[in-house]
């Protein structure tokens, strides 16, 4: 079975949406396009998680599920996301920097203390319209979805949990710091996945008999790819939302002392990135120590290779967040300014986490573009990945809609 596993990262996850469209085309242009869902286990973690569940949500009609997803983020606006009003400003992310200035002393009443920079409530109106989960307990009875994965990190336990909804041959695992459970998900496990640390607000879960606090799961994530993997996925397609080894910037200025933007963007690069690529590497290691060993004596081992094609940005996502911090609305700018972010397109400084904030439509399609771009670029791994048999020819245009996006 082919698992898909979509990574975290905010506005950066418009990228993956392109790497599906591309992999949508190439599916059909090598007349494959009737066969069954190629993404029959698919696991998700922050905004991913999101893109993933609406994908699964489509799995009986993988090319209209891809389009619907599509159509959303090119022509998504940061208020269908979180409150960019000013009064909605003023009220959370005003007063949180407020009380970092003045010192926590102002919030000994526990009725003062904003839970988190923005409110990310228009964002659960937005899962109610793109992504139907009632459709998946159908969609898997009939066979076209193995499982979906979802995971969160409990801010009341520090566990990691991978929660996901799938067939009765599917069976939970539990490792250090990280377990499964069985549930059916709502959008109450997207809003906990995708809550970004002091960004969005945690968001409360049952597990295990109680209820637990949780945040972003691309923290503590320290094996990515283990919830594919023990769902059954035999061959994974990884998509990422950040370059794994960044080249120096040309012409680069004289450090100067870091910003708590510069900060914060690090510090939220750490989370959704660094990890994946390690397990990507561990994963590969694996496969090659594994083809070392006869296979009579690899028959007794619980260790099994799975063929992994990682595709992941071949520009620079904070470069493109700088050319575009200007389509931010200005109550946001004004705010990220408190924090060093300047409204000077081109200037990176703060970039990084402007990247994870900029749910504004000419960033994302131009994300969409790139993904769509570094896939077809790669068109002849993606089909061998698959065992598509590539006509070699080239792909026709897109059937667009009328602001030109499939």
């Amino acid at each position: 079975m082919t698992g898909l596993l979509l990574a975290g990262g905010g506005a950066r996850a418009a990228y993956q949406v392109g790497v599906l469209e591309a992999i949508a085309a190439l599916r059909r242009h090598c007349g494959e396009g009737r066969g069954p869902n190629p993404f029959p286990i698919i696991t998700g973690t922050s905004a991913g998680a999101i893109n993933g569940a609406a994908l699964a949500c489509g799995a009986d009609h993988f090319e209209r599920a891809v389009r619907r997803i599509a159509r959303m983020w090119s022509h998504i606006r940061a208020g269908q996301v979180y409150h960019a009003d000013s009064l909605h400003v003023m009220q959370s992310g005003a007063r949180w920097l407020t009380l970092l200035s003045l010192g926590w002393a102002l919030a000994r009443w526990k009725r003062t203390r904003p839970h988190s920079l923005l409110n990310n409530a228009p964002l659960e109106r937005l899962l109610a319209q793109v992504v139907p989960l009632v459709r998946l307990p159908l969609l898997i009875r009939q066979g076209h979805l193995h499982a979906l994965a979802i995971t969160a990190s409990s801010y009341s336990s520090g566990e990691h949990v991978t929660y996901f909804e799938g067939g009765p041959q599917v069976t939970s695992w539990t490792r250090s710091q990280r377990k499964a459970a069985r549930e059916r998900i709502t959008a109450e496990h997207l809003l906990a996945s995708s809550a970004i640390p002091f960004i969005f607000p945690a968001q409360a879960l049952a597990v295990d008999g109680h209820t637990e606090y949780f945040g972003d799961g691309s923290m503590r994530q320290s094996a990515p790819l283990a919830p594919a993997i023990h769902l059954g996925a035999e061959r994974l397609l990884v998509v990422g939302t950040g370059r794994l080894h960044e080249p120096p910037r040309q012409g680069q200025p004289e450090p100067t002392y870091p910003t708590l933007a510069q900060i914060a963007g690090h510090a939220l690069s750490n989370i959704f990135l660094d990890a994946l690529g390690v397990d990507v590497e561990r994963a590969q290691r694996i496969n090659h120590t594994l083809s070392l060993i006869p296979p009579e004596a690899r028959a007794h081992s619980t260790l099994r290779p799975v063929d992994v094609l990682m595709i992941v940005p071949s520009q620079r996502i904070d470069d493109i967040a700088a050319r575009h911090v200007t389509d931010l609305p200005v109550t946001m700018r004004t705010m990220l300014g408190a924090l060093g972010v300047t409204s000077q397109a081109g200037d990176v400084r703060g970039a990084a986490l402007v990247s994870y904030l900029l749910f504004e439509q000419a960033y994302t399609r131009e994300l969409m573009d790139l993904g769509r771009a570094d896939t077809l670029a790669r068109r002849a791994e993606v089909c061998r990945f698959f065992g598509w048999n590539d006509p070699g020819t080239a792909l026709p245009p897109p059937a667009n809609d009328a602001d030109g996006y499939a």
